[in-house]
């Protein structure tokens, strides 16, 4: 077989996991959750308020012109630019904005470069029909979405045709062999490195945006190149260039290389893998710094021992000679050995972080890719620990033929490992997930009662056993703040025999009033409120709860 050709079977392995990553490419999820806001979602406040904050389960960074605050007569609410102080965004709002219902229309890029968008709303005094938000205040390009994958994919293909290889031909490569052939194959990886690295650029704009594949502009990748991504994607570049200059005489010919070109590569080579969790989940971990290194010697061992195969399969078995195989097998055999037990350790801690949980490794779509990745991996190591086997048991010139075979076997499953993987950094891990749903459950209990006279809202939090703030708001029937004399409340359970309890109130304004109680036991409480408004006037309305 050709050079020519042995490149072409082994580039074909790796298109099977990058239509893997076709089929598997998941919508592009969030990685962070906004998990409270002031005023709270779906609440009603008694005055306008002058802002709105918003908070964050990781810090987070704005994007110019996606945040708003519209009124209810759909005209702007906001005034002046929004702020960020790690994860909690303040919104200032105008004064006069009016009675009703405002909707706040968000667009953040999370830590790990993903984009958190939605909306929330609250109400001034009553309750009306919401604004509506725009459509690309909150949406993701279906066709934006699937590149993102296809280019992490190839991103990591490139690190495993350039880092392994780089190693075998600079460490174990015969010096009567030409190195053409593997010097095809690292221009391939800096090829593919240096192009999912530009399209990583690129997409990232309407990525961020919520715009069409081809509706950026130039102040869009402007904005790119000046975040925390761009700066992280510029220095992947210029180490990928150095790098090409420094692999030119190591490409050239046996021995052309200096020991100082070979340690400055190495130095460039994990600057490189650097740039990986820098823009990925690591960075927005409990433990960033512990996840950034372990995601880095993750992202070292795959590409050592999986380029290191390509180059056993692709080069050194059909052509080196039996003296040679003697001696190169034994050492590539250690080296495969200590690039599994780092994956196996940097992966087990990954999951330990990410996942936290048996239920989130179970039950979330994270945690299955985890266990299919991890199923996945299991088989290739006892593939690997056969072809050790087979290393030790027979001589150089039986080895071969064999371990062609079960190399080609171990590359087919690691391809399709490299497109779990690119389809797990666009998905959102567990503890995530866990912070956007305990965030989407509302302890506080609200209702509006009515009477014949009045309106009242009474909300009620946490609605738990122990210590609970109750707030009143009274409203005429047209919605309008009714002052209040005085007032008075008992909270009781009769199904556990627990008669009513007299609530302490405190007048803060004229219609607003606040009291604590303290519930000893869970169970569909029975709340009445008595409002005097007047000396002959005054209304009582009852209400349920029900505590936790």
């Amino acid at each position: 077989m050709t050079d020519r050709r042995r490149v072409l079977a082994v580039l074909a392995g790796l298109l099977l996991g990058f239509f893997g990553t076709l089929l598997s490419a998941a919508p592009a999820s969030a990685h962070a959750a906004l998990v409270a806001s002031d005023p709270g979602n779906g609440t009603i406040v008694p005055d306008a308020p002058n802002r709105v904050t918003l908070n964050f389960s990781e810090s987070v960074q704005l994007v110019a012109g996606k945040i708003r605050v519209i009124a209810p007569d759909g005209s702007q609410a906001d005034q002046g630019d929004p702020t960020v102080d790690g994860g909690q965004v303040t919104i200032p709002l105008r004064s006069g904005a009016g009675r009703g219902t405002y909707l706040v229309s968000y667009r953040v890029i999370s830590a790990d470069s993903h984009p958190v968008a939605g909306t929330i709303t609250f109400s001034v005094g009553a309750a009306s029909t919401p604004p509506t938000a725009t459509e690309e205040s909150v949406r993701v390009d279906p066709v934006v979405r699937s590149l993102i994958p296809v280019g992490k994919f190839l991103g990591y293909a490139g690190l495993v045709l350039l880092v392994g290889p780089v190693l075998v031909l600079a460490l174990l490569w015969p010096q009567r062999l030409s190195r053409r052939g593997p010097g095809r194959l690292i221009w391939t990886g800096i090829g593919l490195v240096t192009g999912s690295t530009l399209l990583a650029i690129y997409l990232q704009a309407p990525y961020t945006l919520g715009t069409g594949l081809f509706d950026v502009r130039v102040g869009d990748l402007r904005d790119v190149l000046g975040s925390t991504f761009g700066a992280v994607m510029l220095v992947r570049l210029g180490v990928v260039i150095a790098a090409a200059f420094l692999l030119r005489p190591l490409l050239g010919g046996a021995g052309a290389e200096s020991k100082l070109d070979l340690a400055l590569l190495g130095v460039l080579g994990v600057a490189a893998l650097a740039t990986w969790p820098l823009t990925g989940h690591p960075t927005a971990s409990p433990v960033a710094g512990v996840s950034v290194v372990i995601d880095a010697i993750h992202l070292a061992a795959m590409s050592v021992w999986l380029g290191g195969l390509v180059m056993l399969f692709g080069f050194l078995l059909p052509r080196a000679n039996a003296r040679e195989l003697g001696a190169i097998l034994p050492i590539w055999s250690r080296w495969a050995a200590a690039s599994v037990g780092a994956l196996i350790f940097a992966g087990v801690v990954q999951a330990l972080i990410e996942v936290a949980s048996l239920d989130g490794l179970i039950n979330s779509t994270y945690g299955r890719l985890i266990l299919v990745k991890v199923a996945l991996a299991a088989i290739v190591i006892g593939v690997a620990a056969y072809s050790r086997k087979l290393v030790k048991q027979r001589s150089a010139e039986e080895s071969p033929g064999p371990l062609r075979r079960i190399v080609s076997i171990e590359l087919g499953i690691t391809a399709v490992v490299l497109a779990v993987t690119a389809a797990l950094v666009q998905i959102s891990p567990p503890r995530t997930a866990e912070a956007a749903e305990t965030a989407a459950t509302s302890t506080t209990v609200t209702q509006t009662i009515t009477s014949d006279k009045m309106a009242m809202q009474v909300d009620i939090f946490p609605a738990a056993v122990g210590n609970n703030s109750i707030h009143l708001y009274a409203y005429t029937l047209d919605n309008k703040p009714l002052p209040v004399v005085e007032w008075k409340a008992t909270a009781a359970l009769t199904s556990k025999g627990i008669e009513p309890i007299e609530i302490p109130l405190l007048r803060i304004t004229d219609f607003h009033a606040i009291g604590d109680i303290a519930l000893p036991v869970a169970g569909e409480w029975t709340f009445k409120f008595t409002a005097r408004t007047s000396e002959i006037d005054q209304s009582t309305v009852t209400m349920t709860a029900t505590v936790n």
